[in-house]
């Protein structure tokens, strides 16, 4: 075990040095044994080492690299960057959403109103907000039943509470390959092992699960998929949720973007009894008023409400009498209505400007995923975009497990103005067109 460590600590030190620089390739694995006079097992741990260290990235097809930056202390997508324009973080706010807010917020200032809402909520919050949030979140003949439905504080909390109720410490969730990187800090604090499961151009491979190790649940996002932005068809929905009820599984459906897609059912029709489903309105409305919600299978909605008390997850009893305030009024939903056009329009904008590279993305989603052109690296491109004021994420951020991340980044469409982002798209396809030493990346 020594052995590995001692020769990791050798390159780290040429890597701290400046004898091996930001973006140099290491040699291939056996070239490297061999002129070490080691075990081509034992180079394939010391190249692991220095990646686990975070010194080094790896990519599909072309090697292993020294990292262009150090990681970040705080965990990717954390908080928004310094950068002046944010294509890393997707905060989908109109223009005349705040005024529409503040009208629904009147009722709250009066004293008996601000009273009540100042108690604290309780996991399954009021009949009131249950039926408003039923109505809301139902689509394509979709509706949840009310007394099934669970509040949270936010998306991520409602997620959080989903893995620690079906997956005990030291258990497995399967996830997919390229997945919301909050996911695995919520399974590091659950004590949960996740488990990368293959993809391909249509999502989740469902013979994945059956080579997995033995799972407790799995995690997934059949809708505006992010990082990828694709979008499950039917037939590998219902091949999933067949596998799911072959080896009794349960499955947490992200269903975060999925009001982007009124038109698409929820992978909870299709498997009800075995699907929990966790939602918000983050990016529906906005991620500084939130709510977020848990639609618990039948006879289940008391193990996930105790799942929500334990972790200090449920809603403020503020902000929940405020969303359904919204969600009855029909605010929540002309809000919706608007972000579904003005995403349309976004991804529009971006597949004409990126139309000369390869890029996935369902048409109505608010972010996509770029494979960038030879010579560029993730992380190079990733630097050289912060260079010129436009944060976007690498790959490896959204990767599961150790393996090489693919050179592809995410870009956010959401944030900025629609000029500023048609001026980024500008810049970063300028790039792409380049070389690294062009930009001076490297």
């Amino acid at each position: 075990m020594g052995d590995f460590r001692a020769i990791a600590d050798e390159l780290a030190a040429d890597i701290a040095s400046g004898r091996l620089r930001p973006g140099d390739r290491l040699p291939p694995l056996r070239r490297y044994a061999r002129r070490r006079g080691i075990a081509g097992s034992t180079a394939a741990r010391v190249y692991r080492e220095l990646t686990r260290r975070g010194l080094t990235v790896g990519e599909v097809g072309r090697g292993t690299f020294v990292r262009t930056a150090l990681p970040a202390a705080e965990p990717a997508l954390a908080e928004p960057g310094e950068a002046r324009i944010d294509l890393e973080l997707n905060f989908p706010v109109l223009p005349g959403q705040p005024a529409a807010l503040a009208a629904g917020l009147q009722h709250l200032l009066r004293a008996d109103a601000l009273t009540h809402a100042l108690r604290p909520a309780g996991a399954a919050g009021t009949a009131p907000a249950r039926h408003a949030a039923a109505t809301h979140l139902a689509r394509a003949g979709w509706t949840p039943d009310p007394g099934q439905l669970l509040f949270a504080g936010n998306g991520r909390q409602a997620i959080a509470a989903a893995v620690a109720a079906l997956v005990p410490a030291g258990e497995r969730l399967g996830v997919e390959a390229l997945t919301y990187p909050v996911v695995k800090g919520i399974a590091a604090r659950l004590g949960v092992t996740l488990v990368p499961l293959a993809m391909d151009e249509h999502g989740l491979v469902p013979g994945a699960i059956d080579d997995a190790p033995p799972l407790r649940a799995v995690y997934l996002q059949p809708a505006l998929h992010n990082p990828l932005g694709i979008t499950m068809p039917d037939e590998r929905r219902e091949r999933i949720a067949a596998t799911l009820r072959r080896h009794d599984l349960f499955a947490i459906e992200d269903a975060i973007y999925g009001f982007l897609r009124h038109d698409l059912r929820p992978f909870a029709d299709l498997a009800p009894e075995r699907t929990v489903v966790a939602d918000s309105l983050s990016k529906r409305l906005a991620p500084g008023l939130t709510v977020g919600f848990l639609v618990a299978p039948a006879g289940r909605t008391q193990e996930f409400a105790a799942a929500l008390r334990s972790g200090a997850w449920t809603a403020p009893g503020f902000a929940l009498d405020a969303a359904t305030r919204w969600m009855a009024d029909g605010t929540a939903a002309a809000i919706e209505a608007d972000k579904r056009r003005d995403a349309a329009a976004r991804r529009q904008l971006a597949a004409a400007r990126l139309a000369p590279y390869t890029v996935r993305s369902d048409p109505h989603a608010y972010h996509l995923w770029w494979e960038l052109p030879d010579p560029w690296r993730a992380d190079t491109f990733v630097a050289a975009a912060a260079r010129r004021g436009i944060a976007v994420t690498p790959a490896g951020a959204f990767t599961i497990g150790r393996g090489h991340a693919p050179n592809a980044v995410r870009l956010a469409l959401a944030s900025p103005p629609l000029d500023a982002l048609a001026d980024a798209l500008g810049v970063l396809t300028a790039l792409a067109h380049g070389t690294p030493e062009d930009a001076g990346a490297e």
